[in-house]
């Protein structure tokens, strides 16, 4: 007979360890049974799932972009360590539709459980590992395998393309998608996203690593809060070695008015051990302009303490109080296409003005215009100073890199006989939803860079 100290396996601890930050999501979306606005037949109903995993004890979670597109409605149900359910209604909050992840959010009467972050950095082949998630609708399945190879580059369809997967064994089903690779010590190391269709046991994640790169951006306090603090960093992994490292700061900026250095290690950021960029984000997440933060930084194998206080962002231009102007930098070389080729400087639309500016529209959010350049396409077209750019194509536009992205995806269609791609564009003046259309040159290096 099987003692019961043998049965307590590294398998089952690592499940134990990491089941209760696990997410099974439920969507649903309608679906016109025609495309006739006249049809009689009545709007269909098309329920989804996938899975997601707790990255803030706030609620916010990470899953694949295509589990959560398009959908009307997303369901969350957890369970515990003790096998008690829970359910609750989720939101959107960001996307990258180019690495296929998002960001959603669920509101509880308690903190949730964060997934123990791994690295992906020193993955081995056939090193164990357990896929989690919620196959066809089977919540918290638990699949066993291995590490079949690194580094894979699959071609999903005629749109959709990964680089650098994890290849695995594990069974990987409809429903895993978003939900967490993980290793033996319970940690998650990549983000189930893809099966090989008509294969057996060919499965693929997305490197937790490359994915802490997206977290960051898409939880970054300048789209989430309108909010600047300057830092420019990098995360450093490689093994034991996981490290947030200072790389500079913008001139002026609260990051440079704190002192960080270049070189600086970034240990600890107010009561969160930081360990990565996005771990820098959640612990700036939802503070107030000019809150004192405490941040413990490693400089020259000394440890070293400063305080950072958030400005507000503004599109280029940040406010820590009425007598300091701080210049950002971010996104500057974007910047400057935009004016270039569109004639349009714009600023994120903080989130606590989306209600009052588009609180009768269907927008979540949009680009404010600061100011349009005289005779540019912008200009010509009705673009006005004070407009909220809320689309472009088909697209929303939430931020700076969805526009550079819409961009860089126009840049691939056929052009008119003038050389140029037509773009179609959605803004709210006052309470107002208007269109028109915008020319794209199909080469931004040969664009003018007037001022």
């Amino acid at each position: 007979m099987v003692c019961a100290s043998e049965r307590v396996t590294p398998e089952v601890l690592a499940a134990r360890r990491t089941l209760p930050s696990v997410g099974n999501i439920h969507t649903e979306k309608s679906a016109n049974p025609s495309n006739s606005v006249f049809t009689s037949e009545k709007t269909r109903k098309i329920n989804g799932m996938g899975t997601g995993i707790v990255v803030d004890e706030r609620g916010y979670m990470v899953t694949n972009y295509h589990v959560i597109a398009d959908v009307d409605t997303i369901r969350v149900e957890f369970e515990d360590e003790n096998r008690v359910r829970s359910s609750y209604v989720a939101r959107k909050v960001r996307y990258d539709r180019e690495h296929d992840l998002a960001i959603i959010k669920v509101d509880g009467a308690k903190p949730f459980k964060v997934m123990p972050c791994g690295t992906s950095s020193d993955l081995m082949y056939c090193e164990k590992v357990i896929a989690i998630g919620n196959a066809f609708g089977y919540d918290g399945t638990v699949t066993l395998g291995y590490i079949s190879a690194l580094g894979r580059d699959v071609e999903a369809n005629d749109t959709v393309s990964y680089r650098n997967l994890i290849q695995t064994d594990a069974a990987i089903n409809p429903g895993n998608s978003g939900g967490p690779l993980i290793n033996m010590d319970g940690e998650v190391i990549g983000i189930n996203v893809a099966i090989r269709a008509n294969a057996q046991k060919i499965g693929f994640a997305i490197p937790i690593d490359d994915a802490r790169v997206i977290i960051a951006k898409m939880m970054s306090v300048e789209n989430l809060d309108g909010n600047f603090h300057g830092l420019i960093g990098k995360d450093i992994k490689s093994g034991a070695t996981r490290m947030l490292r200072v790389d500079g700061a913008h001139p002026d900026s609260p990051a440079a008015l704190a002192g960080l250095r270049s070189g600086d290690v970034i240990v600890k950021a107010g009561n969160l051990d930081v360990v990565d960029a996005a771990d820098f984000e959640r612990a700036m997440l939802h503070r107030p302009v000019g809150d004192k933060i405490e941040i413990t930084v490693k400089r020259n194998d000394r440890e070293v303490k400063t305080t950072l206080a958030l400005a507000s962002y503004a599109g280029g231009r940040s406010s820590v109080s009425n007598d300091i102007q701080v210049v950002s930098r971010a996104n500057n070389d974007d910047s400057d296409r935009f004016w270039s080729q569109l004639g349009l400087r714009l600023t994120l639309l903080p989130s606590n003005e989306v209600r009052s500016h588009l609180s009768k529209t269907k927008y979540r959010g949009g680009m404010r215009v600061l100011e349009v350049k005289p005779e540019s396409p912008a200009a010509v077209n009705g673009i006005q100073k004070g407009d909220v750019l809320v689309g472009l194509d088909k697209w929303e536009t939430m931020s700076v890199d969805n526009i550079t992205w819409i961009m860089n995806q126009m840049m691939t269609q056929t052009p008119g006989p003038d050389g140029q791609s037509q773009m179609k564009f959605y803004l709210v003046r006052g309470q107002e939803t208007r269109f028109g259309y915008l020319p794209i040159s199909p080469n931004p290096r040969t664009a003018s860079a007037g001022n």
